[in-house]
């Protein structure tokens, strides 16, 4: 009975959290209702099967990440008080199988919500093997989700290496072709994947693909119980120290400061190793050698060209992984800087100054992402132009980099880590990606990508610039998101009832002054 009114709380703290219903909205909806036949499509460019195949597996992969973030933060944000509720008596097995249950009656939850959605866009090809094999997955994922939060405390940290677990074991997938690669049989959801979509892996013995697919199940929870039921029991938090000053000291102590907490997140500089290699050269290893048409503007004119596939993946999956890295910079960066630059305003440190701290090492950061991207790139794709390449990705680059310090005040940490994958994958890996259309629908000319991909895409098979209005169209995007940035920022570090003074603030303090309203704003 103890066990069953903890599973109530627990899914009832789930509930409460507007970002996991936020979640149970979009991510079947993007991934079984709008991207599916995208998707299919690719994975039939890739050698995949495509068409049902990869629609049915939309569904496991929705459940799945579902219930892996949802999982992930079940155990990771909670060590602490299930360590206080052992102390106060409670055996650890219990608290283990409370969680557990709790992760059982999500990956129900999200497969369900994952299946409606399913059946509602296209019907449910061969409905017991979709409808189990979704389950498994989901039910893989809770025991994935369980042991990063026994092994990795950190929100953001833990949430990235699910989210890249995830991504490996989708387009790494057998539905996405990579059925025959030796390298992806360890995926999770591998044989899961190969049984519910009628894809025989070949490879299963005999066990079979379901038995394999069983196994994997099993074991997972198995491996799960045992590290949470061991965990180690680890507290600790940063310590943020601000140095206030006069105008140049501030303005160098807010870029220190900056420094200092970018070097504290290790999983973002462990991404900027993981991701172009996921991206970039996965993309090309799994990319046949067929040509492709593209449509590029030369000599003031649109004309369709013919390119190896290999070389078009290549040069498109680049900034993929240069708006992801930004992305994920500009979270972090804003992010777990609010708290702290409050304090700091509030002490007398100029917010503007805070903000040129806080950009500059953004903008550092997203010209490493840049500069590693295309290092990776340069091993498998020589651009026509590397100079006007180059300019299209660090436009990518600064474009994404404010979109993701956008995310931090609205989507928080774990929604933010989804939605820097998420954005990049729809809008330049879906909506302008030559590898599925030779030219981007007229609704895709709204979105951020737009003038840079064009622009990346002239300088990487063109001889010629012809793309200035591109140009343009990316730069006003990086303006109007910088302005966006800077009022979301001075938001969200002001202190109450300074929007006066933040317009005229005195030089300097006349005595007596409250340092609340001497310096916050300048």
């Amino acid at each position: 009975m103890t066990v069953l009114a903890f599973v109530r709380r627990f899914l009832a703290d789930y509930a409460r959290n507007r970002v996991n219903l936020l979640l149970l909205v979009v991510v079947p909806v993007v991934f079984v209702a709008v991207v599916a036949g995208t998707l299919a499509d690719a994975a039939r460019i890739l050698g995949g099967r495509g068409g049902a195949a990869v629609e049915n597996a939309t569904a496991a992969w929705s459940a799945a990440f579902l219930a892996g973030i949802g999982m992930y933060f079940q155990s990771a944000a909670t060590r602490d008080t299930d360590q206080r509720v052992v102390l106060a008596g409670l055996r650890p097995a219990r608290m283990v199988a409370a969680r557990l249950l709790t992760g059982l009656a999500l990956a129900v939850l999200v497969s369900a919500i994952a299946l409606v959605t399913l059946a509602l866009r296209t019907g449910i090809d061969r409905p017991g093997h979709v409808v189990v094999g979704t389950l498994m997955a989901a039910v893989i994922y809770v025991a994935i989700g369980t042991a990063v939060g026994t092994l990795v405390s950190n929100p953001v940290n833990g949430s990235v290496v699910v989210l890249l677990i995830w991504i490996l074991d989708v387009f790494l997938g057998p539905a996405m072709g990579a059925q025959e690669r030796v390298g992806t049989r360890i995926l999770p959801t591998h044989f899961v994947t190969s049984w519910m979509v009628d894809l025989p892996s070949g490879h299963a013995g005999r066990l079979g693909d379901v038995g394999w697919a069983l196994v994997w199940t099993v074991a997972a929870v198995a491996v799960a119980w045992t590290l949470a039921v061991r965990r180690t029991r680890r507290a600790g938090q940063p310590r943020r120290r601000q140095r206030p000053g006069g105008w140049r000291a501030q303005l160098a102590g807010a870029g220190r400061a900056a420094w200092r907490d970018a070097r504290r997140n290790p999983a973002l500089w462990a991404l900027y190793v993981a991701v172009p290699v996921i991206f970039i050269l996965l993309a090309d290893a799994i990319t046949p050698d067929q040509p492709i048409t593209v449509t590029v503007r030369e000599h003031g004119r649109r004309l369709a060209g013919s390119y190896p596939m290999p070389e078009v993946h290549g040069a498109t999956m680049a900034p993929i992984a240069v708006a992801s890295l930004a992305a994920l910079a500009g979270l972090f960066t804003l992010l777990d800087s609010r708290a702290g630059d409050r304090r700091a305003a509030l002490a007398g440190l100029r917010p503007a100054e805070l903000l040129a701290g806080r950009l500059g090492v953004l903008a550092a950061a997203a010209l490493l992402a840049t500069v590693v991207s295309l290092a990776t790139t340069a091993s498998v794709f020589d651009a026509v132009r590397w100079p006007v390449y180059a300019a299209g990705n660090l436009l990518v680059a600064g474009t994404y980099a404010l979109v993701g310090a956008l995310l931090a005040p609205v989507f928080g940490r774990v929604g933010g880590v989804f939605m820097a994958f998420l954005l990049p994958f729809l809008d330049l890996g879906i909506s302008q990606s030559p590898m599925l259309r030779s030219q981007p629908p007229s609704w895709a000319k709204a979105l951020p990508g737009y003038g840079s991909v064009r622009v990346l895409l002239d300088g990487a098979l063109t001889r010629g610039f012809d793309e200035l209005g591109a140009l343009v169209l990316a730069s006003g995007w990086i303006v109007v998101l910088s302005l966006a940035v800077a009022v979301a920022y001075r938001r969200s570090v002001s202190p109450p009832g300074s929007l006066v003074t933040a317009l005229a603030r005195p030089a300097a303090s006349r005595p007596g002054q409250s340092g609340t309203f001497n310096g916050v704003r300048g």
